[in-house]
């Protein structure tokens, strides 16, 4: 018995402790009102509901796409005749504002650019500035696209990934960092489950997670030395039900994707409570992780065994 207290008692003084620290605010939607808001990579996907969520929420939303094509007919109507699906998707991208509009946001602008250019992420700042006269919230969600299949070798690819996924977050967080002081705001970062686990079929991109998690903890660490106020929040996620993810991984994982509508909300609530991590979902990512120190080759095993490696598509 005196063994299992021991056991017992420190876990239940986790548990409330948890249960206290997540009570201490309950979100409100009008929490982001009038709140100045970058979206990065929001012209499908998470970034795209995260964009319309905090449309409705009033916020004054700036966002971000991977070229002009995607952006040049932004009050056009979505016209129903049969087209390609690269058109189509241009189409549907270019209505992202027009409907933030819609949706109530304080305001809805775009610009647009290869995340691998810095010079994109000093002038979505400069926007921000000269704009929205400043920036309550940061959001780093874009990502460049990768393949799912066992590493190739190619080394430039990794450089390429590492220069959108990671370094591009880096210089945006640097240029916008004076805005964020002044407004005591928040940085919040996509990232993912490959980002603490090693997941196999993801080298490249999961090197880019490992690198997002490693600058963000760490910067966290320094603001909270020099009494920074700004907060950062590292968002992990799981298998989402975005439309790159399901083309690429759908046939091959042993497991159901999560709702992208919900994934960005909660990522909205994190960052505005100003938490350290949002886990979505709960279960498929912060639990597994209590494994990786104490059971890594379990962990390992289980994390292989979701996966149907004969269903991967030929390179």
């Amino acid at each position: 018995m005196g063994l299992l207290q021991k056991i017992l008692i420190p876990v239940l003084g986790l548990v409330l402790a948890f249960c206290f620290y997540s009570s201490r605010e309950n979100f409100r939607p009008e929490m982001l009102k009038g709140k100045r808001v970058i979206v990065t990579g929001a012209s499908t996907g998470i970034g795209e509901q995260m964009a319309y969520h905090l449309a409705r929420m009033g916020a004054h939303v700036l966002v971000t796409a991977r070229t002009e094509a995607k952006l040049q007919q932004v009050n056009g109507k979505l016209g129903t005749h049969t087209c390609t699906h690269k058109h189509r998707k241009a189409n549907l991208t270019s209505q992202v504002v027009e409907r933030c509009r819609a949706l109530g946001a304080g305001s809805a602008r775009l610009v647009s650019g290869s995340m691998e250019d810095m010079a994109t992420t000093r002038q979505l700042v400069e926007v921000a500035e000269a704009e929205l006269g400043g920036l309550d919230m940061l959001i780093l969600n874009h990502v460049g696209k990768s393949y799912f299949n066992y590493f190739d070798g190619d080394v430039g690819h990794v450089q390429k990934l590492l220069n959108i996924n990671f370094l591009s977050y880096v210089a945006m967080t640097v240029s916008a960092l004076p805005m964020l002081k002044r407004s005591g705001g928040s940085i919040v970062v996509v990232s993912s489950m490959a980002g603490k686990v090693g997941f196999p079929f993801t080298v490249p991109y999961s090197a880019t997670k490992f690198a997002l998690d490693g600058f963000f903890s760490s910067l966290r660490q320094e603001f909270n030395i020099q009494s920074v106020n700004v907060s950062i929040t590292l968002c992990i996620l799981g298998f989402i039900d975005t439309e790159n993810a399901m083309r690429a991984a759908a046939d091959v994982l042993l497991m159901s994707p999560a709702p992208k509508e919900e994934c960005a909300l909660e990522i909205i609530k994190g960052g505005t409570l100003r938490q350290r991590e949002v886990y979505y979902r709960y279960a498929s990512t912060k639990l597994p992780l209590l494994l990786r120190d104490w059971a890594a080759e379990l962990l390992d095993l289980l994390v292989r065994q979701r996966y149907r490696p004969e269903r991967l598509r030929a390179a």
